[in-house]
């Protein structure tokens, strides 16, 4: 049976044109956050000024969807859910907290290491008053974890559920590392008190400008990196890898190197997150790091539709914004909702939203 010549021509046009109001609403979102940072500097008493309150919220949840995004790269692609990338993100968020802490120190010791009575710094602190030596250590730390767990994990062939728990096992060892105050660095309150960056006030509406612009040029390039990754031959191996690792085996692959240097790249891309949250957020804690965090990254991925690239950034923003106006208007359920949003998105949703939005295109 033939389908009209009408519904036949409807069919192309929206083929042809699915691509381009895609493309046009992301330039579109994009224009709109390029846009804040710069209505920000207006007066506070202009119609169109965007507060401070405003930018960090959503500064913040820009730096949860790379998150998101960096997840998707290892659970998507590569099929390995990970329940402990926060510990990557909470590792760059320390990174560079050693930094501001030290800018607001001065020649002085943090204020938590004189109030424990603190005599000199830690070895592993030396170098902190430096940027770049601070920006080595927001790619080094959770890079070199990454890579010793992966070498380790992969070698010994975990994968599955196996492969989760201990990743959420790392995590919550890392949390209760940090709870310690003899590990220097801060115990339970974690850093805050920041008031300085590279000589700038931190709470300046210039570097909080600043800050969101650069939070949005690195998910930009995560998301145009994730493309260039998931289009080439790499890509396609990961895919395989996540459908047939046996088949793929077969064929004469290792897979070992393809899931390190992807599980390494997305540990690196959390803690460039976390470095950019800190300054704008800050503090930060051992909470950052509770599994709990994890898991609700993975529920902004398969919210939105994992091995999309695209869906995680929507389910960061969706999930957040939700969160954002629970914890003021029914702080106590919000755990609940997150549950009950999980069990829907498994049941109803497989493939996320935008498996969802998909569909409806199709049909």
């Amino acid at each position: 049976m033939t389908m009209p010549l009408n519904q036949t021509l409807l069919a192309r046009a929206s083929a042809k044109l699915g691509p381009q109001v895609s493309i046009a609403i992301g330039l579109l979102v994009l224009a709109v956050l390029l846009a804040m940072p710069l209505l920000h500097l207006l007066p506070a008493d202009h119609v169109l000024h965007v507060s401070a309150y405003s930018l960090t919220l959503v500064g913040k949840i820009l730096c949860y969807a790379i998150v998101a995004l960096a997840l998707d790269l290892v659970w998507g692609y590569a099929g390995m859910l990970s329940l402990g990338h926060g510990l990557f993100f909470a590792l760059g968020g320390y990174a560079m907290g050693m930094y501001l802490m030290r800018q607001s120190a001065g020649d002085g010791l943090p204020a938590f290491m004189s109030f424990l009575a603190w005599n000199e710094l830690p070895w592993y602190w030396y170098g902190t008053s430096s940027f770049l030596w601070a920006m080595c250590l927001v790619v080094l730390a959770p890079g070199l974890l990454a890579l010793v767990f992966g070498f380790f994990a992969f070698r010994s062939r975990i994968k599955g559920v196996y492969f989760s728990i201990m990743t959420q096992a790392l995590t919550f060892a890392g949390m209760l590392l940090f709870f310690r105050n003899e590990t220097g660095f801060g115990g339970n309150n974690g850093f805050t008190g920041f008031t300085r960056i590279l000589g700038f006030d931190i709470t300046a509406q210039s570097t909080r400008a600043a800050l969101f612009f650069a939070t949005v040029v690195l998910l930009v390039g995560s998301l145009y990196l994730g493309f260039r990754l998931a289009r080439s031959k790499f890509g396609r191996v990961l895919t395989a890898l996540r459908d047939a690792e046996n088949r793929l085996m077969f064929c004469g692959y290792d897979p070992r190197g393809y899931k390190l240097f992807i599980w390494v790249l997305s540990a690196v891309l959390c803690g460039l997150a976390g470095a950019l949250y800190v300054p704008q957020v800050g503090i930060i804690n051992p909470s950052e790091m509770a599994p709990t965090q994890s898991i609700e990254a993975a529920v902004w991925v398969a919210l939105g539709g994992r091995g999309t690239l695209i869906g995680p950034l929507l389910g960061a923003g969706l999930v957040n914004g939700m969160k954002s106006w629970f914890t003021v208007a029914f702080p106590e359920y919000w755990l609940f909702a997150l549950g009950a949003l999980f069990i829907v998105v498994t049941l109803f949703l497989p493939r996320g939203v935008v498996g969802l939005l998909k569909k409806e295109k199709d049909q």
